[in-house]
């Protein structure tokens, strides 16, 4: 492999010739041999987002000429477009502080500017990092890459999961089954009853996902080293969140209280909360398809699902519900995600927060889960679920708990009477109120009717 000697405060660095980075990703990749754990792309995009309008805005704050200005634009462009991407190599497991993937950034960005200009034209730090630090750009980059990927991957996802409910919910208007508690017999309710259920939580979690991105709208960027915008312009803050907005698409503002936005991660916290939420519907949901559909023959087999693959090495012909068991497999890494981030969160000391890689590398990975597991989830199994009405209604006039309705009519102790006597001698709840002679045959065809009770 071929070298050229790349040098930065501490010395000289032999970086591989074909390599656009300098001499601190160097460092950090020799320093950090760790797992193989790289920073997020998402991380990466967003950092070429806000390099992009810094230098934008220090243009417009006459820090910086406009030749310097298109040179670091157009090279944000090409990071921004994936043609960059084996140049950000570094590992999670680095600085706490992000500080070495901002650098690689920053070096990948004055090389390439460089090389396009036929001279040097950009610095890392002087050029491409001016009027910020590592500190204020990297939870920046955090906040823009985690509000882009919940709203450009996981609220899509999941708006077309409640779209798939609510035709299941039109399908099965009609039908009536069983309810259950505790495991046990219930009342009657109709299907789309139950499947309403589902939907309900996956809209509410979206809205509680929603309220969250509020906080990830808070721009540190103009705080610099601990939040005073020392080597910052005037103006610079702001104008970059204005700035970063544009290029996104999104909602960004400065954050009003620097010293919170570098030393706190509290939004992305309450943000992962949301998620965590959403993650524990999904637990719910995925659960209670798989009991339905569970059988064929000798369980309770309310529903089918898509037959997507063969299920068992040894046993011919059967059938798992694969798609449940990868939502709640997702669901539990989600949990483990966010106990993570929490914890990480709770670790900022005076100006700084120095676990800021591991919190945003475990958020995006929740978000990523979790939008591909409820895409994946929606399109296999959800997409051809279909009722077993005959199992249904099979299950629905065998059930005991339809004495409940007789309540106000014969009282609760008469009717735990004749649903007891029906379990323990094998009968119909129908037989066992004859028996016990508490109405008449005409009265209980009156008054059992499931289609009344839901």
């Amino acid at each position: 492999m071929e070298y050229r000697i790349e040098h930065d405060s501490l010395g000289e660095m032999k970086v591989p010739a074909d390599r656009l980075w300098g001499a601190q990703t160097q460092r950090s990749l020799e320093n950090f041999p760790i797992g193989d754990d790289r920073m997020p792309i998402e991380i990466i995009r967003a950092f070429a987002v806000l390099k992009k309008a810094a230098a934008m805005a220090n243009r417009d704050l006459g820090k910086l000429d406009e030749r310097r200005c298109a040179l670091i634009s157009q090279v944000c462009d090409e990071i921004l477009s994936g043609a960059l991407d084996r140049e950000f190599p570094l590992s999670v497991w680095q600085t706490g502080s992000g500080t070495q993937t901002n650098m690689n950034v920053n070096e990948v960005i004055a090389n390439r500017g460089n090389a396009i200009a036929g001279e040097t034209l950009l610095h890392p730090n002087d050029t491409v990092n001016m009027s910020q630090s590592s500190n204020d750009t990297f939870p920046t980059a955090m906040h823009v890459a985690a509000l882009a990927s919940v709203q450009g991957t996981l609220v899509p996802a999941i708006e077309a999961c409640i779209a798939v409910l609510r035709r299941l919910e039109e399908e099965n208007a009609d039908v009536i089954k069983i309810g259950r508690t505790h495991l046990q017999d219930a009342t009657p309710l109709r299907f789309s009853q139950e499947i309403s259920g589902w939907r309900g939580m996956l809209e509410n979690t979206k809205e509680e996902i929603g309220r969250s991105c509020a906080f990830l709208s808070a721009l540190a960027l103009g705080g610099t080293a601990v939040g005073t915008g020392l080597n910052a312009p005037e103006g610079f803050s702001s104008l970059s969140a204005r700035y970063i907005s544009q290029l996104t698409g999104l909602a960004f503002e400065s954050a009003p209280n620097k010293f919170h936005a570098l030393t706190s991660k509290d939004g992305l916290v309450f943000s992962h909360g949301a998620i965590k939420a959403l993650a524990v519907c999904m637990m719910k949901i995925a659960n209670d398809v798989r009991w339905l559909a569970s059988g064929p023959r000798c369980g309770i087999g309310e529903i089918t699902i898509p037959e997507n693959e063969p299920g068992s090495s040894i046993m011919p012909g059967k059938v798992n519900p694969t798609q449940c068991e990868s939502v709640t497999m997702v669901a539990v890494q989600v949990m483990a995600n966010d106990t993570a981030i929490g914890i990480a969160a709770s670790q900022g000391n005076f100006e700084l927060n120095v676990f800021m890689p591991v919190l945003i590398r475990n958020y995006l990975h929740s978000v990523r889960l979790m939008g591909d597991s409820i895409r994946s989830f929606t399109a296999r199994c959800l997409s051809g679920l279909k009722a077993n009405r005959e199992r249904m209604r099979e299950n629905l006039d065998r059930s005991l708990m339809l004495v409940t309705c007789l309540s106000p009519r014969i009282g609760y102790e008469n009717a735990a009477k004749a649903a007891r006597l029906a379990y323990l001698e094998g009968m119909t709840l129908r037989e066992a109120v004859l028996r016990l002679e508490l109405l008449s045959e005409e009265d209980f065809d009156e008054l059992v009717r499931p289609e009344n009770m839901v």
